[in-house]
Formats: structure tokens, C-alpha cells, sequence
């Protein structure tokens, strides 16, 4: 099973509908603030290069990550074998 991790803000409307989709489909996630706390926005910024929300990193078995910038419910399927 894959697990996901999505880097956030409070007020970002794209994250809520990313979140919205996933719990739709009984899909379990963990959410990081990057607003909450420099050190979750300095992280996010490592990972992805950028200060942009929702991002979201897919591990995969394996240890793969898949990484999704913005909500991207295409993707995201792929990823996940939804499609």
C-alpha cells in the first residue's frame, strides 16, 4: 500500500479539494502544515523546490516516490492505479 504525505495551508483551496478526493475514495493520508511551522515550509521547500500547495509525495513499495504539485486527480490516479 502506498503511503501519501501532502504538504498543505490552511487556506489553500486546492488542498481541500485534494483532500476531499482522497477521503471520497477511502484513501488514508498524512497532511503537513507548511504554514503552521518554518521548519514544515523549510522542508517542503527542499523536497520540492518550491513553496507551492498542495504537494503531494506518493512512496510506493518499493520505497519509489512519486511527487504532484498541485491537484492533479489524473495523476494521482495513475500513481495509484485508480485510472
Amino acid at each position: 500500500m502506498s503511503k501519501i504525505t501532502i504538504y498543505s495551508t490552511a487556506t489553500c483551496a486546492y488542498c481541500k479539494m485534494l483532500k476531499s478526493y482522497l477521503q471520497s475514495k477511502d484513501i488514508a493520508y498524512q497532511e503537513i502544515h507548511a504554514d503552521q511551522d518554518q521548519k514544515f515550509a523549510q522542508e517542503l521547500y527542499e523536497k520540492s523546490g518550491q513553496l507551492g500547495v498542495p504537494f503531494t509525495i506518493i512512496e510506493k513499495d518499493g520505497g519509489v516516490e512519486e511527487k504532484v504539485l498541485g491537484f492533479d486527480r489524473h495523476k494521482i490516479d495513475s500513481i495509484l492505479g485508480l485510472a
